[in-house]
């Protein structure tokens, strides 16, 4: 049997998020203006909703909510810079919120609060509002508005979205469905375990380890000048703005080489997977523990860009529970230590002799574990044809 690569090609119809920048003009104050309203409604919604539930213990009603800021809205004209689309999406999202506030208060979920007008990012439109005339121009309202065309938008647009960036930019995220489109997918049969690690991102199970490039790190004094320089001016000042936009660039710096680099192994661990093994991870006790470091690895980040990716590329990703003494148990005889400090990066197993790595050792377990898990028929359907 040959380990050979066989190419597949299928149709995948789903959803897609395509996002875009629009050119900056002094036209865009009037999206500006409209988001600005929106945060106003959106602040009057909150408002309507604490009286309401100091009252009668509950959350208004999103239809009878809707009707009342329709009625508003014929009376401020600064509301109707806000279509109303945008305010039904508004209230749903609300809506929502209350919802899971009530269902998992307990769990200190919090109800939704007031948000400052200034930091009110977006508002969405639906069905209504909006209108591609081809080319780089979309009209939203009775204004046309340019924005760079970087890929083709397919398939039936759902919702188109207007987001201000903390720069004061202005991004049009737009979500179409029934996109179909043809992918290639290979094959090649192979099963890995990966074990995340502090110093080490990540340790696969073949034995290859993944150094990270910890940008956070590498940015850090650059951060902390851009900061500095930002508290010392005087608050309201041209001078405190400007160098609270270097402060954002910088981060926004940091936040664009890292997901680039996600992306990119993404794509080369799939491609060279058909099933990946990890650990699930409670990330709120691992950044009680260590931190910036854990912020900079931003490894929840990571770990939905490859089950996107994977989920494209029809390969599979499979998590154990972090229960599992993937460390303590030794990956050749199966026996288990009963404690294993964190300082200690590597153990002989007193039933067999054999020197494990810790992090190397955990893959391996990780790769058995997800393994064992996976359904026979997506093993053989990820096993590579048989060259005779």
């Amino acid at each position: 049997m040959y380990n050979k690569r066989v190419a597949m090609y299928a149709t995948i119809i789903s959803m897609k998020t395509l996002k875009f920048k629009l050119y900056n003009h002094k036209r865009n104050r009037y999206l500006k203006r409209s988001i600005n309203a929106a945060g106003v409604i959106y602040n009057h919604c909150i408002a309507l909703h604490r009286r309401y539930y100091r009252m009668y213990g509950n959350h208004l009603n999103c239809a009878q909510l809707q009707s009342h800021i329709a009625k508003l809205r014929k009376r401020n004209p600064f509301w109707q810079n806000v279509g109303s689309q945008a305010v039904q999406d508004i209230c749903q999202r609300i809506e929502k919120a209350y919802q899971l506030f009530f269902k998992h208060q307990k769990k200190g979920v919090s109800p939704p609060g007031f948000k400052k007008v200034k930091k009110y990012k977006s508002f969405t439109l639906k069905q209504a509002g909006s209108k591609f005339l081809g080319g780089n121009r979309v009209k939203i309202g009775n204004r046309v508005y340019q924005y760079w065309n970087s890929r083709e938008i397919e398939g039936k647009v759902k919702t188109l979205t207007i987001k201000r960036t903390a720069l004061g930019e202005l991004l049009m995220i737009v979500v179409v469905g029934d996109v179909s489109e043809p992918e290639a997918k290979f094959k090649t049969g192979k099963i890995a375990g990966f074990d995340f690690g502090l110093k080490t991102f990540l340790t696969i199970s073949d034995g290859t380890k993944i150094e990270s490039p910890q940008f956070l790190k590498q940015s850090i004094n650059a951060i902390k000048t851009a900061s500095r320089q930002h508290s010392q001016k005087r608050k309201g000042s041209a001078n405190r703005e400007r160098a609270r936009k270097n402060l954002v660039r910088q981060y926004e710096d940091v936040a664009n080489r890292r997901c680039d680099w996600f992306w990119k192994m993404a794509h080369e661990l799939t491609d060279q997977f058909d099933v990946l093994c990890f650990e699930t991870l409670n990330l709120k006790g691992m950044q009680r523990l260590w931190g910036r470091q854990i912020s900079d690895l931003a490894l929840g980040e990571f770990l939905q860009i490859l089950e996107w990716v994977a989920h494209k590329k029809g390969k599979q990703v499979v998590f154990i529970s972090r229960w599992y003494p993937s460390s303590k148990t030794c990956s050749h005889c199966g026996h288990v230590l009963e404690s294993l400090d964190l300082s200690v990066r590597e153990w002989r197993c007193p039933s067999c002799q054999s020197i494990n790595g810790r992090d190397e050792n955990a893959a391996k377990n990780i790769q058995a574990v997800g393994a064992s898990t996976v359904r026979l028929g997506d093993v053989r359907q990820a096993m590579p044809a048989i060259a005779v």
